[in-house]
């Protein structure tokens, strides 16, 4: 192990390369970190002689990463996010209380998990939460991540996949709309709508199950998220398809209604992803959660 131990850099000597990668420019880097163009040059310098190749080169004034350079970002990157997490993670909570790294979708953390964790804490009020709102499948083994919640198909490399619930949207008015009468789905087919780019074919699916065509699928207002197509609705942009867990809120306050209580399925569901060979990490927390959905029948 010690002998292994002549590969491990000084960790300021990362923090510097990570820096001049991102400005491209030594002296920028410099000014992030409050050092001299010369300290960081020396730094990448000390940093290349201990690899044996060199990691940038000078074009037109700026410094690029070169081939080894870009691979060995990607690494840095890796371990200085790790480091970042394990300090975190170690300061959080003080002797005898965990941390638990969640990881969620934002608008379902936001809307859903966190108003909910005061209902956990209250069972394990010697818990840290640590969470994350990645939207990427990433790599357990290189990410200090507990448990993350899957929106998609139940396939996450190194990971096992646990039903949580179905997506059942409906349609939802605010503002303005709230007051409009709404007899059936054709009264809709000409109503002002708002789609969500990451949904793309929602109106088209639901007017389909409702046997209506719908002569102009796209228009109307497009946003990416659902947390800005629920603002959106409930500014009276137009009729929006929701999930209703994630509008729990607004229904109860009369922000939002629902003018038809026609739901549609998506093909896509929310899933409980724990890496392999840790499952019993986070298994209450897992638990507590199917307890804690109301909708979980897969539709």
């Amino acid at each position: 192990m010690i002998s292994q131990r002549r590969y491990l850099p000084d960790m300021r000597m990362l923090l510097t390369f990570e820096c001049a990668a991102r400005h491209g420019n030594f002296t920028r880097a410099g000014e992030e970190l409050a050092l001299t163009q010369s300290a960081v040059s020396r730094q990448i310098r000390d940093l290349e002689a201990q690899i044996g190749k060199p990691l940038f080169e000078r074009v037109r004034g700026r410094v690029i990463t070169t081939q080894t350079g870009r691979a060995f970002l990607a690494e840095v990157e890796t371990l200085l996010d790790m480091a970042n997490s394990t300090m975190r993670h170690v300061t959080a909570g003080s002797q005898g209380e965990r941390v638990l790294a969640i990881n969620a979708p934002p608008t379902f953390a936001s809307r859903w998990l966190v108003p909910r964790l005061s209902g956990y804490l209250a069972h394990h009020p010697h818990t840290r939460f640590d969470i994350g709102t990645r939207r990427d499948v990433f790599d357990f083994a290189t990410t200090q991540c507990d448990l993350a919640i899957h929106f998609g198909q139940p396939i996450w490399p190194g990971a096992v996949c646990t039903y949580l619930c179905s997506e059942l949207v409906v349609p939802v008015a605010g503002g303005a709309l709230l007051d409009t009468m709404v007899r059936d789905a054709r009264d809709l087919a000409e109503a002002p709508k708002i789609h969500q780019t990451e949904r793309p074919h929602l109106w088209s699916d639901w007017f389909k199950r409702a046997e209506v065509e719908l002569q102009a699928p796209n228009e109307g207002h497009w946003f990416e998220q659902f947390s800005l197509t629920i603002e959106a609705v409930k500014s009276g942009l137009g009729y929006g398809l929701l999930p209703r867990y994630l509008i729990e809120s607004e229904l109860a306050r009369g922000e939002l209604k629902i003018p038809l209580d026609i739901p549609l399925s998506t093909d896509k569901a929310y899933y409980i992803a724990t890496p392999e060979g840790r499952a019993d990490e986070a298994r209450d927390f897992r638990d507590w959660m199917i307890g804690a959905v109301s909708f979980r029948p897969l539709a």
